[in-house]
């Protein structure tokens, strides 16, 4: 973990993070283990049917294999946040070729699929902010990498898209 303590953006979107992770695990929590307490979280009634469940399971599932592979693809590069310290290598093989940002893709498949398997008001918001939080990290830490690696950062970034 990387982020910093500092009020700019980069610690300001580092706390953003750590709420919606934890309020992600109290909404789950409360889905798993205190049912009686679900009708707080304001269900869409009419999206919970077994057929979307799969697909958010679906979804689910998916983002945990991108992220697992893209994680192992990063290797000793990877980090959360922006690590001014450590001098790492670009990643642009594997996953990296196709996306800049595949575990951000994945952690935003895997919000829609939680929307879908519990969709609630909250869960909803988890994706809005979830959304939010990761395209303010992407651009902080595109303007890092420019710094970093230069020319090899842009070319790579003419020759990938951002997301897919």
């Amino acid at each position: 973990m990387t982020f910093n303590k500092t009020d700019d953006a980069h610690g300001f979107n580092g706390k953003i993070f750590t709420f919606i992770t934890i309020f992600e695990l109290i909404i789950v929590g409360i889905y798993a283990f205190k049912k009686e307490w679900y009708e707080y979280l304001l269900p869409f009634w009419y999206l919970e049917n077994p057929i979307l469940q799969k697909i958010g399971w679906a979804f689910l599932f998916t983002s945990l294999i991108l992220v697992w592979i893209s994680q192992s693809q990063m290797s000793t590069s990877w980090r959360i946040g922006i690590d001014e310290k450590n001098k790492t290598k670009l990643v642009i093989n594997g996953m990296f070729s196709i996306s800049r940002n595949p575990i951000f893709l994945g952690i935003i498949i895997a919000n829609i699929g939680l929307f879908l398997v519990i969709p609630n008001a909250f869960t909803l918001l988890i994706i809005s902010l979830s959304t939010i939080s990761i395209n303010t990290q992407i651009r902080l830490e595109e303007e890092f990498l420019k710094r970093e690696f230069g020319d090899e950062y842009i070319k790579y970034a003419k020759k990938v898209r951002r997301w897919l």
